[in-house]
């Protein structure tokens, strides 16, 4: 492996290099950008409890886009480049400054809708990326124009973004989703001049480790809620079966997610355009559902002690609609791709409509986290099955090989 350590010269890293693995910089910058995770989570939570439902999901929704958004671009550009000299560990460091001041301004942007301590943030995050982007442009002459695209892509809608804290209220929301659909079509566009390099087992462990890390955010959200629910000294059968079901669903979240390997795919079909850009883009029902998860299970936690005035139904709803969102999404992207049959692939949906029938039973946590058991238990019997009929040289042909 080269690693360039001079000044200014960054140059695409080999796509097929073996034992590429995240580096420590990256597993910093994946530590700091939890800190902006749990402020979604936690302000969802918090919104979802004062009866705020549609203005805090929509609100939930845009933060977390501007979360996982910064942190997906400087992922595929360092499966790209990463000479790890000076210049560019500085920079970087300054991108994980701008994810802080993010964090820091997420209260503001669900309790008023300000976004401007946001903004500034991402001004920060994307001016360095941008600055990255024109010391690739500069040593990869090959890839120049691929670059020059990502950079002014970058510059522009950054200046969207800033110009949005221009414009009256109303203009916000329409303002926000001329930006959303501007952002997710840069890469396209840049793309279309020639592919960067990226490494399929590279981006497959990043986006597992950002995956794992939301996932525990979850967990760290629900035995908080729990705990100071437990204090108060009543409801204790109803926090058990919460504690239960919120524990259940994200073992089982954690087993679904990890049933096969991504790089798999990433290393065979999706390598066109299409498929690779599903794939990628559509992680962000993934990880916003899983944090949402966790601001689902402090609701009901809360709900059990009576710290809302929420009804039961929408409580419900907080854990049910985004475990469902999960699962249809991991079905989507990681498993669907493998199954060759009707047998295999109807448990996925089924599982979901009965999660999202959950929500008026009794104890919606603790049915689904059973459900999402069961479903587990039915993928690994399908599994151990399938790798005995290709140990016996049944398997279908065409299987994708790990």
């Amino acid at each position: 492996m080269h690693r360039d350590s001079r000044w200014g010269a960054m140059r695409g890293r080999d796509p097929n290099e073996p034992h590429r693995a995240a580096t420590s910089l990256e597993l910093l910058f994946d530590l700091c950008f939890v800190v902006a995770v749990a402020q979604a989570s936690g302000s969802l939570h918090e919104a979802v409890t004062e009866g705020h439902y549609a203005a805090g999901s929509l609100r939930f929704a845009v933060v977390f886009f501007t979360i996982w958004w910064a942190w997906m671009n400087f992922t595929w550009f360092a499966s790209a480049y990463d000479p790890d000299d000076v210049a560019y560990r500085l920079t970087v460091l300054v991108q994980i400054t701008g994810s802080l001041i993010l964090a820091a301004g997420v209260a503001r942007a669900f309790e008023d809708g300000d976004l401007s301590v946001i903004t500034l943030g991402y001004v920060v995050m994307r001016t360095a990326l941008a600055a990255l982007w024109l010391r690739a442009a500069r040593s990869d002459p090959g890839r120049r124009r691929t670059a020059l695209r990502f950079a002014t892509g970058v510059v522009v809608c950054q200046l969207g973004w800033v110009g949005l804290l221009f414009l009256p209220a109303s203009a916000h929301l329409p303002g926000i989703a001329v930006m959303i659909v501007a952002e997710v079509s840069v890469p396209v566009w840049a793309q279309s001049a020639g592919m960067t390099p990226w490494h399929p087992r590279h981006i497959a462990e990043r986006y597992e480790l950002f995956t794992l890390i939301v996932l525990g955010e979850s967990v760290a959200a629900a035995a908080t809620a729990v705990r100071g629910a437990l204090a108060e000294h009543h409801g204790t059968g109803g926090l058990y079966a919460v504690a239960a079901g919120g524990l259940l669903m994200v073992f089982a979240m954690w087993w679904l997610y990890f049933a096969r390997p991504a790089h798999t795919l990433l290393a065979t079909t999706h390598r066109a355009h299409r498929k690779r850009f599903t794939w990628a883009y559509g992680h962000y029902l993934i990880l916003a559902s899983a944090a949402a998860v966790g601001a689902g299970l402090a609701v009901n936690a809360e709900h059990i002690t009576h710290r809302t005035e929420a009804s039961a139904t929408t409580v419900a709803a907080a854990v049910t609609v985004p475990a469902a969102i999960f699962l249809l999404t991991v079905w989507a992207l990681h498993l669907r791709p493998h199954q060759r049959g009707a047998a295999e692939q109807i448990p996925f949906p089924l599982a979901a409509a009965l999660i999202l029938t959950a929500t008026f039973t009794p104890v919606p946590t603790l049915t689904v986290g059973l459900l999402l058991a069961v479903l587990v238990a039915v993928v690994t019997v399908a599994g151990d099955d399938r790798t005995t009929a290709r140990g016996s040289g049944g398997a279908a042909p065409g299987a994708l090989s790990g």
